[in-house]
């Protein structure tokens, strides 16, 4: 952890400095730590791009105690898609790996989330709550009833993630109505050990804190895994519907209020 006790500031990025900011940090995580890459990643400048990057808000968590420039300050980062930027993108970013036309014809409104990260010394603390309040509100001011993306597990071996695959699959499957199913050419079934054969603890113990995050929220998964070679991952969809959201749930999220 910092030397100093972190001054944490969370806004949406202000300019192109406070974006590439942002890169910089999914590049040290997503491709140094994870091993990822992509057409647009830049090595020289350290930073992880696509092509929906323009069309994103980035809301950034910043340490202000954490050196001078705003590359060293920004500790977490998530990106936000409205459904206005995916049509100026021409399609959101997870519609190469699921169909998203069941909530498309749902005639509710959507948020797209996606590149969460913490820089490693932030994570286990506060930082990603105070994102996720910052996100409470977001969703509050535009009205957003439904919040999806992609989270994923390290490594692109389904064998070893069979056991929390199928976990999520038992257990967290999204109702018919939100059931968003991953690509047909690109379907990975998660539906693989019987849930009477699993060990639930060590299963549940082997996914990623984002998504028992997106679970404690009342969050769910979609049909389907996707595996994503490029950035050695195996994504699972997670989807966040305010309607279905508990009391206790919606303390969690919006951080007792």
């Amino acid at each position: 952890m910092p030397d100093t006790s972190p001054d944490f500031v969370v806004r949406l990025a202000r300019d192109p400095a406070e974006v590439q900011a942002a890169q910089h940090l999914r590049y040290r995580v997503f491709v140094q730590e994870l091993g990822g890459d992509g057409e647009m990643v830049d090595h020289d400048l350290q930073i992880e791009a696509d092509r929906f990057d323009p069309y994103f808000d980035h809301l950034l968590l910043l340490d202000t105690q954490r050196g001078e420039s705003v590359r060293d300050q920004v500790v977490g980062v998530y990106r936000l898609l409205s459904e206005e930027g995916a049509a100026q993108a021409g399609s959101f970013y997870s519609d190469h790996e699921y169909d998203l036309s069941l909530l498309r014809k749902s005639g509710r409104k959507l948020l797209e989330l996606g590149r969460s990260c913490l820089h490693p010394d932030y994570r286990g603390g506060v930082g990603m709550m105070l994102m996720w309040q910052a996100l409470s509100d977001y969703v509050a001011e535009r009205g957003i009833d439904l919040l999806f993306g992609t989270a994923s597990f390290h490594g692109t071996d389904i064998d070893t993630l069979a056991p929390s695959l199928s976990l999520l699959h038992h257990r967290h499957l999204a109702p018919a109505d939100i059931r968003v199913r991953t690509q047909p050419d690109a379907y990975q079934p998660m539906d693989l050990i019987a849930e009477d054969q699993l060990d639930r603890v060590a299963a549940m113990r082997n996914v990623p804190a984002l998504i028992k995050g997106y679970l404690r929220l009342g969050g769910y998964v979609g049909d389907g895994a996707y595996i994503d070679h490029a950035f050695n991952t195996t994504d699972v969809f997670l989807i966040l519907d305010t309607a279905r959201i508990t009391d206790t749930q919606a303390r969690i999220y919006k951080g007792g209020k």
